[in-house]
């Protein structure tokens, strides 16, 4: 039988979607004293959520690759340093399909290297492209041409993001039963945006009153609020038509902090350096620069200028490259 998941116990007909149960669920939330904190940084361990290739992206493909049948193809697009792309090869591996992933090249780190290394030889093909807008001209051919299982860049649609809502119920579960405090700010880190949606439409629904906060890792043109809030609104349309119910949309709290950046996507942010260091002192995992690490920064600075109890939720797992 299909495990119960909060969001399906919150509402029951989505029950009936295709789900491939990938995850180790709930996963732990850590209290860590870092050196310089005048309190315990919260750590939601997403790294831990499965038995390897944990990760956010894990949430997303329960979603997204529901139903797939032994030798299906699934295709996707990402960058060359794509956690994304690297999940959704191990897993769809793991049904018994196989991944096509179209890539482009962007700066890179030394995570980068290797993700996009191991993501190689999980993939049954790669199709270089000059650029993302390139990228996505040669997905469309593809598609064209094959018939294949298409996930989106970063798996951010409205299917993806039901495993971030999801997220943000299981949180609110894990509160109410006094496994952790209520955090006052959830830092992670934004890209493509679904599990900064999910998890803000999820906390709206669970009447958290914690206020997401995005580390913009990509070029705000295309990582911003209004965005990730129109994936938001999709997600929670989703809901209310597989539901049949009427859900009037909650506000939410959700804001960016754009300092993270650091100039392109996949360069390292040169502050991050010493706090990962400090998070690793303290018992925390290793972390990579393109994402974690960039949270990481932009919750500690949101613990000293703010205050309150600050959750930083890790969504890398150093495990998939070692």
């Amino acid at each position: 039988m299909p495990s119960t998941i909060p969001l399906f116990a919150r509402f029951p007909a989505l029950a009936a979607l295709p789900r491939a149960e990938l995850g180790i669920f709930p996963s732990p939330v850590e209290s860590l004293r870092l050196a310089g904190m005048a309190t315990p940084l919260l750590v939601k361990r997403d790294d831990l959520n499965a038995v390897a290739f944990g990760g956010n992206k894990v949430r997303s493909l329960e979603f997204l690759l529901g139903g797939l049948a032994e030798g299906d193809v699934v295709l996707t697009v990402g960058g060359e340093g794509s956690t994304h792309v690297l999940l959704t090869a191990a897993h769809t591996a793991r049904l018994g399909g196989v991944t096509v992933a179209v890539r482009w090249p962007h700066e890179m780190n030394a995570t980068c290297t290797a993700v996009r290394d191991h993501a190689a030889r999980l993939c049954a093909r790669t199709i270089s492209s000059r650029s993302p807008v390139t990228a996505m001209v040669r997905a469309l051919a593809y598609r064209a041409l094959h018939r294949v299982r298409y996930v989106k860049l970063g798996g951010s649609s409205p299917l993806g993001v039901l495993g971030h809502v999801n997220a943000a119920l299981e949180l609110a579960e894990q509160i109410a039963r006094g496994e952790v405090a209520p955090p006052t700010f959830v830092v992670v880190p934004l890209g493509s945006g679904g599990t900064a949606a999910g998890l803000a439409l999820g906390f709206a629904l669970a009447g958290l009153d914690a206020t997401v906060v995005g580390a913009r890792v990509g070029p705000r043109l295309v990582v911003n609020r209004a965005r990730t809030l129109r994936l938001a609104g999709r997600t929670l349309a989703l809901i209310a038509r597989l539901s049949g119910r009427s859900i009037a949309a909650p506000p939410l709290r959700l804001e960016v902090h754009h300092a993270a950046y650091g100039g392109a996507y996949g360069r390292p942010l040169a502050s991050a350096g010493p706090s990962e260091a400090t998070f690793v002192e303290a018992g925390g995992p290793s972390l990579d620069g393109t994402y974690s690490a960039k949270a990481l920064t932009t919750a500690l600075s949101v613990a000293r200028e703010r205050g309150g109890r600050v959750l930083f939720w890790l969504t890398f797992d150093a495990r998939a490259i070692s």
